[in-house]
């Protein structure tokens, strides 16, 4: 029923009943305007009606990968019109792009629905991502499935001795250097919007848990002092001045927020639960 008043409202509006008035005579004018049958909207689409190029699609995407996107081909191989009347995507992930509905297809008319699904939050961990694309005509629904691998990140890259002691001797002089000129495009990459495990993959890792970590760089599941979810926070937040290790906080001048302390915070507390007995 909802369906049915959305569209009927619609194909209303767009009858474009137009009058003016001349000096001499009043013009009206009528547009002409095909009304789909929607009886069988909600029945499964049968075979037959809409040819596609594919109902299940595949993509690759990267962890720093923004958005996955998808484009279904269509063709209408009946010999009457065919009406697409609504696309839903099962979350709202997942937008479609096509021309407004009722979208009026005469036989033998291509057609594309394009599907861009949204992966904020989502690329962090490596697996497959499944999403439901209900696509509705005026003779039957059917649905379309998005598959998105999402890869393991990259490999850190490998930094020379060289690069290892220019990096050391600059933060030496400013704790801070990391998050300037190029210790920047390591430090900073695409930190926007993570948190948590994906945050430290991105931000932290590369120091804590490289292959060649410094030695004055402190390996954080063996630490020799009592641990908790504040000790973690102040660490981050502000750093320690006279060592390497710089403040991360934006209130002074680092590159993180609150929020994405707290998740850290809260995400190695988790990982490295303190192995020194509080006094």
């Amino acid at each position: 029923m909802k369906l049915r008043s959305t569209i009927l409202a619609a194909l209303f509006f767009a009858t474009g009943i137009f009058t003016g008035t001349a000096q001499t005579s009043n013009v009206v004018a009528t547009a002409a305007v095909y009304m789909p049958d929607i009886t069988h909207a909600n029945d499964p689409l049968p075979e037959g009606v809409l040819g596609w190029d594919a109902l299940s699609k595949s993509v690759d995407a990267t962890n720093e990968q923004e958005f996955a996107r998808f484009i279904f081909a269509f063709t209408n191989i009946t010999p009457t019109n065919v009406s697409i009347l609504e696309v839903h995507p099962s979350c709202g992930c997942t937008t479609a792009e096509l021309p407004p509905v009722p979208w009026l297809l005469p036989a033998g008319a291509k057609g594309e629905i394009g599907l861009s699904v949204n992966l904020a939050g989502k690329s962090g961990t490596p697996g497959a991502l499944f999403k439901t694309v209900n696509v509705t005509t005026d003779h039957g629904k059917k649905d379309l499935i998005l598959r998105i691998n999402i890869l393991p990140p990259p490999p850190m890259p490998e930094m020379t001795e060289e690069q290892r002691f220019a990096g050391i001797a600059a933060a030496k002089v400013d704790r801070q250097a990391v998050f300037k000129g190029d210790c920047a495009s390591c430090h900073l990459k695409k930190i926007g919007g993570k948190y948590g495990q994906q945050l430290f993959e991105t931000l932290c890792a590369i120091c804590h848990e490289a292959k060649d970590r410094a030695t004055m760089v402190p390996d954080l599941a063996n630490l020799k002092v009592p641990t908790n979810e504040e000790f973690w926070r102040a660490w981050i937040t502000a750093g320690k001045a006279g060592s390497l290790m710089p403040a991360f906080a934006t209130s002074q001048g680092g590159p993180l927020s609150d929020l994405q302390i707290a998740s850290l915070a809260a995400y190695l507390n988790a990982i490295h639960p303190s192995k020194v007995p509080t006094k």
